[in-house]
């Protein structure tokens, strides 16, 4: 499996393309820029079949209405965050860009524990606020993507509506959890689970 990574936006938010079948992909998180995602997907010939958002930032959903209504494909998001696709004042959209926000017609919301089958991928849906009250993460087989969460040797901010209590508790939620998954972040590069308990100053010892 090859999971593929595009740097979109002001932020250089990572999106990712997840395979789910033969030319098909998922797309986690998508922030400005969408239309050279939309350009990348066609020169490789994939398909998207859904997006997933770990939180409601504009930097992660900047570009989700534009490749939603191309693709027409469902959008999912933790029912916490649901307004920040309704509200360029709610994702914070006037503190990170001088682009406007779209906002996005339809979409499903989540919870935790929630299970996604898309294509050939079973994703479950892991409830970790702190730096936004929805944000999650999402784990499939031996993958996890963390969003803002959880960063290589580093963690999510707080004081972007987050909540400090909150993320210590999530931290050690992901600390705890079994096997090693390889750790994909909204931002910078890419750990395993492993790593981090052993070395990020924020998860060790939780």
């Amino acid at each position: 499996m090859t999971i593929e990574c595009l740097q979109l936006g002001e932020l250089g938010t990572n999106c990712y393309l997840l395979p789910c079948g033969e030319g098909e992909v998922i797309l986690i998180d998508i922030g400005n820029s969408a239309g050279r995602l939309m350009h990348y997907l066609e020169t490789k010939g994939l398909t998207p079949k859904a997006i997933l958002l770990t939180h409601g930032h504009f930097d992660h959903v900047a570009g989700v209405e534009h490749v939603r209504a191309r693709y027409e494909i469902p959008v999912y998001i933790h029912e916490a965050d649901a307004n920040m696709l309704r509200s360029g004042e709610a994702n914070l959209c006037w503190q990170i860009s001088d682009s406007p926000f779209t906002p996005v017609k339809e979409f499903n919301t989540l919870r935790d524990g929630d299970v996604l089958t898309i294509g050939d991928r079973t994703i479950k849906v892991i409830h970790t606020p702190g730096h936004t009250p929805g944000g999650v993460c999402f784990r499939t087989g031996d993958v996890m993507f963390t969003g803002d969460t959880l960063f290589h040797l580093g963690m999510g901010r707080t004081d972007l509506g987050g909540n400090v209590p909150e993320m210590r508790r999530s931290l050690a939620l992901l600390a705890g959890l079994d096997g090693d998954p390889a750790i994909y972040p909204g931002h910078g590069g890419s750990s395993t689970l492993a790593f981090e308990r052993e070395n990020d100053p924020y998860l060790g010892g939780l």
